[in-house]
């Protein structure tokens, strides 16, 4: 019992600091959001190679780590072309793994790609959708807005899979990958991910349409509980609880951005390509 309380008090404290930070920094953008994303990127790929190296896969990390900054710094600032810097990591991965001779090459690449691939390009998505009103005719927090926004959503839909799933869940959502996780708790997830979307369009998103705001909603109830089913799935394979003990009572950088990864870019596509 006094376990369970020493972790839920760490639990608070570091909500009590986290959140807040992660408000400002939202809000404020420009090169301190920059750093915060490529800390989640960085700190994330670290704690996918650590999971990599249960299955005896050895990440190439000066490529790896090298990538992922490259990538959300390019994202922010565009420097190389997409497609060519696409091809130079692929190249220079290859070719330095000729020299490494650690167990199996082919494991090797595909980590090292999937890592970069998974959490670079997913983290540069997040830079893209903070600074989408840069150019329009919206002050520029409002894409700090947003992001506040989604975050929240996705704690609403992960405390309510979480609560109403423990109480009422019956039905296994995916027992090879997360066992505990029910289908009841999913849609309840999903359902209170798109309410609260719309209680933040009434507080700080009435720049944009209701309907725009219910997609968002509907997108992070879904793919963000994909975001978290995915990471599940690469933890139970690793044989690993938390990505990492990096935050002291929640787990790891990953365990805490895996459903934004995923929600991210999808609702970047939705912004850009279909709204």
């Amino acid at each position: 019992m006094a376990k369970k309380l020493n972790n839920l008090t760490t639990r608070v404290i570091v909500g009590l600091i986290g959140i807040p930070l992660l408000i400002v920094l939202s809000l404020i953008g420009k090169i301190p959001f920059l750093i915060l994303v490529l800390a989640i990127g960085l700190v994330s790929y670290f704690e996918f190679t650590r999971m990599m190296r249960n299955k005896h896969s050895y990440t190439n990390k000066l490529i790896g780590y090298l990538s992922v900054a490259v990538i959300i710094v390019n994202e922010y600032k565009s420097i190389i072309d997409y497609h060519l810097l696409l091809l130079l990591i692929t190249v220079l991965l290859l070719f330095f793994e000729l020299f490494r001779n650690k167990d199996s090459a082919v494991a090797n690449i595909g980590s090292t790609l999937v890592g970069i691939f998974y959490i670079g390009i997913l983290s540069a998505a997040i830079i893209d959708l903070r600074e989408f009103y840069r150019d329009s005719a919206f002050t520029y927090p409002q894409g700090g807005y947003l992001i506040i926004s989604i975050l929240a959503s996705i704690w609403i839909c992960d405390s309510a899979a979480y609560f109403i799933g423990s109480a009422f869940g019956k039905h296994k959502l995916f027992p090879r990958v997360s066992p505990n996780k029910s289908w009841e708790g999913a849609v309840a997830g999903f359902i209170f991910a798109v309410v609260g979307m719309i209680a933040a369009h009434e507080f700080i998103l009435n720049f944009l349409e209701l309907k725009d705001v219910i997609v968002i909603g509907l997108i992070v109830g879904l793919f963000g509980q994909i975001g978290d089913l995915i990471e599940s799935l690469i933890k139970r394979d690793s044989h690993v609880k938390d990505s990492s003990s990096i935050i002291p009572g929640h787990g790891g950088i990953l365990d805490r951005f895996d459903s934004l990864l995923f929600t991210a870019p999808i609702v970047y596509l939705y912004l850009t390509l279909i709204r």
